[in-house]
């Protein structure tokens, strides 16, 4: 029997990305986001969420989409990101969010190479589901270069009892 991982599936300009959902917290409706003087323009600024900070990254501008207003089914994932030797609690604005679906791991394929430069580091690679492509970001590597402020609470406490 194949091995399948469940991913929470959203959608960014039409198109169809994968996080593992063992990074997923929650998904929340867009709010207001408090704005942070000279940040990077792919962070859009901080949220709190039962008193905790969280950085919000609109996943548009950080892979270099067009920026768009948000709608009804614009969604904040807050997610457990890797970020050197720790997971920080942020945020990341996507145009919608379809559902957690089951990829086989073995179907999972590499990037394609295609020869010249290909903004693609930030994927792991690429699920099926059905007869659509599913890119599977690497959250790693996706925040890899980026230094992110962060909130009071943002980094992952799991030593303590919630």
């Amino acid at each position: 029997m194949a091995a399948t991982s469940q991913y929470l599936t959203l959608g960014l300009a039409g198109e169809t990305f994968g996080i593992s959902i063992r990074n997923v917290r929650e998904i929340l409706d867009m709010r207001p986001i408090s704005r942070l003087p000279h940040a990077p323009s792919f962070l859009l600024g901080m949220i709190d969420v039962r008193g905790s900070g969280y950085p919000i990254v609109d996943l548009r501008t950080k892979l270099g989409l067009p920026a768009v207003a948000a709608t009804e089914a614009t969604r904040i994932i807050i997610l457990d990101v890797p970020m050197k030797d720790r997971l920080v609690g942020v945020g990341f604005v996507a145009d919608c969010v379809f559902e957690v679906t089951d990829i086989d791991e073995q179907a999972i394929e590499p990037i394609p190479e295609v020869g010249g430069k290909w903004q693609s580091d930030y994927a792991a690679g690429i699920g099926r589901k059905g007869e659509k492509f599913v890119v599977i970001f690497d959250l790693a590597k996706l925040m890899a270069h980026d230094e992110i402020p962060e909130g009071r609470n943002a980094v992952a406490d799991t030593s303590r009892a919630a």
